[in-house]
């Protein structure tokens, strides 16, 4: 189904108005309705994007970020192999400092 582009244009700039209203008024760090309007405006702009490409075969010069799960779950897994490297290191000092000395590459 073809979706009217001037119809989702009305609501794309609808979306943009209640993004900054929720914005505007945000009660806090993690206001739930700017997470919501946030959503909605992300999903107005694909349905205007992809609306004027089926009818006009035009494009807006805009992307929407990919969601960061993935980004999000390398960064723990990266904190994890960090935290892990630490611990080793932390073990391998409190062995040096206990037998009285440390260990170097080849310096000794």
């Amino acid at each position: 189904m073809t979706a009217d582009p001037r119809a989702a244009l009305d609501r794309f700039i609808a979306a943009l108005e209640a993004h900054y209203n929720a914005v505007a008024a945000r009660r806090g760090e993690d206001d739930p309705a700017v997470d919501d309007a946030y959503y909605v405006l992300a999903d107005a702009f694909e349905v205007y994007d992809e609306a004027l490409g089926q009818v006009h075969g035009e494009a807006t010069p805009f992307y929407l970020a990919e969601e960061d799960d993935e980004d999000e779950e390398e960064d723990e897994d990266d904190d994890e192999e960090d935290e892990d490297a630490l611990d080793d290191l932390d073990d391998t000092l409190d062995d040096d400092v206990l037998t009285g000395e440390l260990e170097t590459d080849g310096a000794r």
